[in-house]
């Protein structure tokens, strides 16, 4: 699968502007907020509906407009696919694919299959567990249907039900029996994406560690450690024991929305025991560890975007990874830069076609 071409209309800092790309290398380069990032995150919006960096669809307009329009020609098992995504201010998103306007957003995704490795990519490390379920729902999703459909209907229960705690407290009130039908629907989801997390993990992890291994030389020992409340008990007794917890706090405080991921290097937390390369190499090895889950699952070479790929790496180990890509194993590949001239030295090794857009 490649993307052709690429038009943009009022997208971020874009007016009008149309690009036409190699089948394997293409790189983006210039100072910094010139609009490097805009152009991966543009193609990354055609895969998943919406911005890798920014998810505020109106904060996506170019200043000054009231809607954008992203166009793209793919060619996906020989045949041709037309991808466009447009918003108007106050109105819904619109995904056509070929002409033929998606019900739901959800339908599109796992599609045009993408991997994307950027330096925000350390809120994985960084910020709360919710980025990192997003990450684990993000990979599972784009191949299995049923877990990114049980995610949602999961979601508009757990909802449900922490308006229906707000509703006891504000009046004073309790209905276990209603409460009971809401606990019955997350039980039954929460452990269907409990036991999809656990498999897809168990798949996952040794891609990860042979991807890390290939990167740092074979010099850490990494691994992903997934915590979850549903290890000690079911759900549905879980419900049972937290529930003055959660009538007190008006919120579910257990479930699989709690579930986390841990990062460990040497066995260690990486967020307090790794360095920045070490933290940037597990995170690369991570990206290209779902980027080789995807293309098993789909059976589909993902797109790959490398956004401002130098950033706290050294120039060995960049070149460790453009190596890992110059193979038939990848496909078409995306690179940011600032410095022209380093990206071309770096990209002549790999000796696959290539262009260099200078913006």
């Amino acid at each position: 699968m490649h993307l052709r071409k690429l038009s943009l209309i009022n997208y971020k800092n874009f007016a009008s502007q149309s690009f036409e790309f190699d089948r394997k290398i293409n790189c983006f380069v210039g100072n910094n907020g010139i609009g490097k990032t805009n152009v991966l995150d543009a193609i990354y919006h055609l895969s998943f509906g919406k911005s890798y960096f920014n998810p505020i669809a109106t904060q996506n307009i170019k200043h000054g407009e009231d809607f954008l329009v992203i166009d793209g020609d793919f060619e996906k098992d020989d045949r041709a696919e037309k991808v466009i995504c447009s918003y108007k201010k106050g109105q819904k998103k619109v995904i056509k694919r070929n002409s033929k306007i998606y019900d739901k957003i959800s339908d599109h995704i796992g599609f045009l299959p993408l991997v994307i490795i950027s330096p925000a990519d350390r809120d994985l490390i960084i910020e709360g567990s919710e980025t990192r379920r997003k990450f684990i729902d993000s990979v599972i999703s784009q191949s299995n249907k049923t877990y990114l459909t049980n995610l949602i209907n999961y979601n508009k229960v757990l909802a449900q039900r922490n308006s229906l705690l707000k509703y006891f407290a504000a009046n004073n009130t309790f209905d276990n029996e209603t409460l009971s039908i809401y606990n019955e629907q997350l039980h039954t989801l929460g452990t269907e994406i409990f036991n999809t997390r656990k498999e897809f993990l168990q798949s996952f992890i040794p891609i990860f560690k042979a991807r890390h291994a290939a990167i740092s030389g074979r010099s850490e020992a990494v691994n992903l450690n997934y915590q979850s409340q549903l290890y000690d008990k079911p759900l549905k007794e879980l419900f049972e024991s937290n529930l003055q917890k959660d009538r007190a706090l008006q919120y579910t405080t257990v479930g699989t929305h709690k579930d986390d991921l841990n990062f460990e290097i040497e066995g260690f937390p990486i967020k307090k025991f790794g360095s920045q390369g070490q933290q940037k190499s597990f995170l690369v090895a991570l990206k290209l560890a779902q980027f080789d889950f995807l293309k098993e699952q789909a059976k589909v070479t993902p797109i790959l975007l490398l956004d401002d790929i130098f950033d706290k790496l050294d120039e060995e180990r960049v070149g460790q990874i453009i190596k890992l890509v110059d193979n038939d194993d990848f496909g078409q590949i995306f690179i940011s830069d600032t410095h022209a001239d380093r990206t071309e030295a770096v990209v002549k090794e790999t000796h696959q076609t290539y262009k260099i857009f200078k913006l």
